[in-house]
């Protein structure tokens, strides 16, 4: 018997994706029993654009959608197991597999018109650009 070092923060986060996963949609109870995992997600902002890049690791660019409805930006798609006929044959599946969806609120000074898409060593790298007429702008001063 080994003594493992308790983590009480990781305890946590894994309690808080295991809600997530449970609440994060209003869908049939059905669905709820199925194995679905989650994506992680870095957001950054800059004057000109607000960038996302989802780390989706082993997932091709055709398994992914995403969507603007309603100035909610979603990202779905499935990750689906290698050899998904020979799943038994494993002794122990660690990575999540499975489902995923994550949805976020666009800040009203994006251009939904223009956002891009780029799928790239397993990062989906999404650009949102901001409106022109958000954009900070130097005013002119005349001399009159």
């Amino acid at each position: 018997m080994s003594i493992q070092r308790w983590d009480a923060m990781r305890e946590f986060e894994k309690l808080h994706e295991e809600v997530d996963r449970l609440f994060k949609h209003s869908v049939p109870a059905r669905t709820l029993t199925q194995e679905s995992c989650s994506v992680a997600v870095d957001i950054l902002e800059n004057e000109e654009e607000v960038v996302l890049r989802v780390e989706l690791p082993g997932v091709k660019a055709d398994d992914v959608a995403v969507r603007v409805e309603d100035s909610i930006l979603t990202i779905e798609g499935e990750k689906k197991l290698p050899d998904a006929e020979a799943k038994d044959a494993y002794l122990r599946i660690e990575r999540f597999y499975g489902k995923f969806q994550r949805a976020f609120t666009m800040p009203n000074y994006v251009d939904p018109d223009k956002i891009t898409a780029e799928h790239k060593d397993g990062i989906l790298t999404l650009r949102l650009p901001k409106r022109a007429e958000t954009k900070p702008r130097n005013i002119e001063i005349k001399v009159g």
